[in-house]
């Protein structure tokens, strides 16, 4: 077989057109705003749903127990609902049962219910704190500064931020929601479908 000059022209219109159509698929996997706009019902309706992913703090919080530190970095690969909270706050005492309840059902390989508790939280606090509302299956990570709090513009608690696989934020609430209604675990599972 000879090569020819106009073969190498013709497999680069090839490898352009392959390249595009791979870029493509790639962006209709990830989760359409509008979409996800329209799934937000009853409190999720307050969920403010960006146009494009932002970046997120790459400031570090404490692992529970003492366990040392971890940055939203080491969940990348998954989506997140990171909810920041804290013991005196009574919408998070609602609130954390449903959190619970929503990473009992999608938790695993592909989402996780991330809490940290920001600001002045004391480890037995947080236990007691979890003890009393039967939460066992969230972490009890903190904040004790709130560096990644004012990072991440942290203006009241809770907050909850939803990030995507690749760790970026792509919807924020502020205040309680019901996050075991059939409008968030939609949310969740067109989040988890998303590439």
């Amino acid at each position: 077989m000879v090569w020819n000059p106009g073969d190498n022209m013709r497999l680069f219109r090839q490898l352009s057109l392959y390249m595009a159509l791979t870029l493509g698929a790639n962006a209709a996997f990830a989760a359409d705003p509008a979409q996800l706009e329209g799934l937000r019902d009853g409190s999720l309706k307050r969920l403010v749903v960006h146009s494009e992913p932002r970046d997120v703090s790459a400031t570090a919080f404490e692992l529970a127990d003492g366990a040392g530190t971890a940055s939203l970095e080491d969940y990348r690969g998954k989506v997140v609902l990171l909810n920041f909270w804290a013991t005196w706050c009574a919408p998070c005492r609602k609130e954390m049962p449903q959190l619970a309840e929503l990473q009992e059902e999608f938790g695993g390989a592909d989402f996780e219910v991330l809490t940290i508790a920001t600001g002045r939280n004391s480890p037995a606090g947080i236990q007691k704190f979890f003890d009393e509302n039967g939460i066992s299956n969230l972490p009890r990570h903190q904040d004790p500064k709130q560096a990644l709090a004012r990072e991440m513009a942290v203006i009241g608690l809770p907050i909850t931020v939803l990030l995507d696989r690749d760790g970026k934020e792509v919807a924020r609430l502020l205040g309680d929601a019901e996050w075991n209604s059939d409008s968030a675990k939609e949310i969740v599972k067109t989040l988890i479908a998303s590439k």
